[in-house]
C-alpha cells in the first residue's frame, strides 16, 4: 500500500495544476482540450510567421512587381499584419486559449493573403496557393462547420479577386470552369485534413482513455485518479472545504480466488466497483487502487458525512452476495476515513491516513467502517 501511495505522488507531480470542473470528468475533459489547444496555438504562431517569411520572399524575389507603389502597399500590410498578430497574441498571452481565438487569427490569414494578392498580381500570382495555410489550420483546430465557413469565405475572396481583374469575364462559364479548379485543392485539403484530424483525435482520446481507465472494473486507475483529484484538491485547499477520502478493501478476494478461480475474483471487483460507483455522487472520484483495492476522493465532504457514504457503501455490498456456480457467497468490504484539514493538508497524507484507519478495520473484525484517529498515527 505504502509503494502504491509514492506511485500517486509521483503521477500527480507530473501534473500542472488548473481549474477544474466540480464534475471531474467535464473537467478533465477541458483541462485535456485546453493543452491540446495551447499545442495548437503555437504551431499556430509559427505559421503566422511562415506566411510572413513567404511574402517578404515573394516581394524580394518575385521580379513582377515593377510598380513602388504596390511594394509600399504590400510591405504596409504585412507591417499591420504582423502588428495586429504580436499584439493579439500579447493581450491574450494569459488567458485560456479558445477555438475562437484561433478563429480569429485564421481570419487574420485569410485577409493578408487577399490583401497581397490584390496588390500584386490577384489570382495570377503563386501566392494564391497561401490560402491553403489557413485552411489547413481551421481544418485541425476548428470544427467542420467553422471551416466550411472559412472556405466559404475563401471563395469569396477568389470571386472578389478574380472580378477585379477580368470584370467581363465573370460571369462566363469558362470564368466559373477555371473558378472550381482554383478553390478544387482547397476544398479537397479542407475535407482530407478535417478527416484526418477527426481521426487523430479519437485515436487520441481512446489511447487517453486505456491510460487512465482499469480497463476489469472501468473505474479511473491509479494515473486517472492522480490527474482528476489534482485539480479538485487544489479547489479544496484554495477555499479551505472540507473533504475526505475512502480507502475501500475487499475482504473476500483472495478466498473466491482460491476457491472458485480468477475469473470469479474478476466479477466480485467488477460487482464491486458497480456497488460503490452507485452510492457516489457525480462530484465524487473513485477509482481502483490496486488489487482489490479502491480509493474514493469526495471533494466538499466532512467526514461525518463521508462516514454515512462509506456506511452506506459496506451495507450495499454486503446486502449483494455473488453468484457463482448457483452458489451465493457473501461480501464484505472494510473501509477507512480520512479528511481534510483534519488529516493531513495534502492528498499522500490524507489517503495514507486512510489507508491506516482501513487496516484498523481490518484488525478490529472486517466488513466494518472506521475513521482515522490520531492515536493511530
Amino acid at each position: 500500500m505504502l509503494s502504491t501511495l509514492s506511485q500517486l505522488a509521483a503521477a500527480r507531480s507530473k501534473i500542472s495544476p488548473a481549474e477544474f470542473s466540480t464534475d471531474p470528468a467535464v473537467g478533465l475533459s477541458s483541462s485535456l482540450r485546453q493543452e491540446e489547444l495551447q499545442g495548437i496555438s503555437r504551431t499556430v504562431a509559427e505559421m503566422h510567421w511562415l506566411l510572413i517569411s513567404l511574402m517578404l520572399f515573394y516581394l524580394v524575389f518575385g521580379g513582377k512587381i515593377a510598380d513602388r507603389q504596390v511594394e509600399v502597399s504590400i510591405s504596409a500590410g504585412l507591417f499591420f499584419y504582423a502588428a495586429l498578430v504580436m499584439g493579439f497574441r500579447y493581450i491574450n498571452a494569459f488567458k485560456r486559449e479558445t477555438q475562437w481565438k484561433l478563429a480569429i487569427e485564421t481570419l487574420a490569414m485569410i485577409a493578408i493573403i487577399t490583401w497581397v494578392l490584390k496588390c500584386a498580381a490577384a489570382l495570377e500570382s503563386p501566392l494564391a496557393n497561401a490560402y491553403l495555410l489557413p485552411v489547413i489550420t481551421a481544418a485541425l483546430t476548428l470544427e467542420a462547420l467553422i471551416t466550411l465557413v472559412e472556405v466559404g469565405l475563401i471563395a469569396a475572396c477568389y470571386l472578389y479577386l478574380a472580378g477585379g481583374a477580368a470584370t467581363d469575364k465573370v460571369f462566363s462559364l469558362a470564368f466559373y470552369g477555371e473558378f472550381g479548379l482554383q478553390l478544387a485543392p482547397v476544398l479537397l485539403v479542407a475535407y482530407i485534413v478535417t478527416m484526418f484530424s477527426t481521426d487523430i483525435r479519437i485515436g487520441l482520446n481512446r489511447a487517453r482513455e486505456l491510460a487512465e481507465t482499469d480497463a476489469l472494473t472501468g473505474l479511473p486507475n491509479l494515473h486517472g485518479f492522480a490527474i482528476a483529484t489534482e485539480r479538485l484538491f487544489a479547489q479544496v485547499v484554495r477555499h479551505n472545504r472540507e473533504s475526505a477520502i475512502l480507502m475501500i478493501d475487499s475482504d473476500n478476494l483472495k478466498p473466491v480466488n482460491d476457491s472458485y478461480g480468477h475469473e470469479a475474483g474478476n466479477r466480485l471487483l467488477r460487482q464491486l466497483a458497480n456497488t460503490i460507483r452507485a452510492e457516489l455522487r457525480n462530484a465524487d472520484v473513485p477509482a481502483r487502487y490496486g488489487g482489490d483495492e479502491f480509493i474514493v476522493f469526495m471533494p466538499e465532504t466532512p467526514v461525518n458525512g463521508a462516514l454515512v457514504v462509506a456506511e452506506r457503501i459496506r451495507e450495499s455490498i454486503a446486502a449483494v452476495p455473488l453468484e457463482i456456480d448457483g452458489k451465493r457467497i457473501g461480501c464484505t468490504v472494510s473501509i477507512g476515513v480520512a479528511g481534510f484539514p483534519q488529516d493531513g493538508i495534502t492528498l499522500e497524507a490524507i489517503s495514507l491516513r486512510a489507508d491506516r484507519a482501513l487496516y484498523q478495520a481490518k484488525q478490529a473484525g472486517r466488513n466494518r467502517v472506521l475513521p482515522f484517529k490520531a492515536e493511530q498515527a
